[in-house]
């Protein structure tokens, strides 16, 4: 596979991303191994920026791996300085989530599921928060809602208030 291309402004906008990572793979002398390949690979879907250490004081060794890398993970090189690359590779398509009876609803099934009676509770409803670290992926939780609570922008469960009365309407209704 070859490797992403990816456009100038976009690589320097993650070579921004990258300056403040820590790097989380290294090669060491035996050089581009299955094992180590496999772990790129893990962090790379962890990640999707990473940046790598590559011991070794040849530099064309380097800019190999650099590529060979990239290749095989079919990921976007963004930049090599001395002996740390940084690679990176987008997030793929997350599948949709399956339905009880294991296929993926279509649009219309959803849409009478949602709304078959009132105050259908409790439902399952998934939360995306994003996480704290701007570089980790966002995390996806299910959550219960019961039929007095509701979900905020924010992802947070609040209960709904109970509606107040006008003292004035009942006054007027005894009239």
């Amino acid at each position: 596979m070859p490797a992403l291309k990816v456009s100038s402004d976009q690589r320097a906008e993650l070579r921004s991303q990258a300056h403040a990572l820590k790097p989380v793979v290294l090669v060491g002398a035996e050089g581009l191994t299955d094992a180590v390949l496999s772990e790129i690979k893990v962090h790379l879907g962890a990640h999707q920026l990473i940046k790598i250490r590559v011991f070794g004081d040849e530099r064309e060794e380097r800019i190999a791996i650099y590529e060979e890398i990239c290749d095989k993970l079919n990921a976007a090189p963004i930049q090599h300085i001395g002996k740390l690359l940084v690679i990176w590779k987008p997030e793929a398509a997350q599948p949709a989530v399956k339905t009880k009876r294991g296929a993926l609803p279509s649009a219309r099934e959803a849409a009478v599921e949602a709304k078959p009676g009132k105050g259908r509770a409790p439902r399952v409803v998934t939360v995306v928060k994003p996480s704290e670290i701007p570089m980790r992926k966002p995390k996806a939780k299910a959550v219960v809602v019961r039929g007095n609570e509701r979900v905020t922008q924010g992802g947070n469960i609040k209960r709904a208030k109970k509606r107040q009365t006008s003292a004035k309407r009942s006054h007027q209704s005894s009239k």
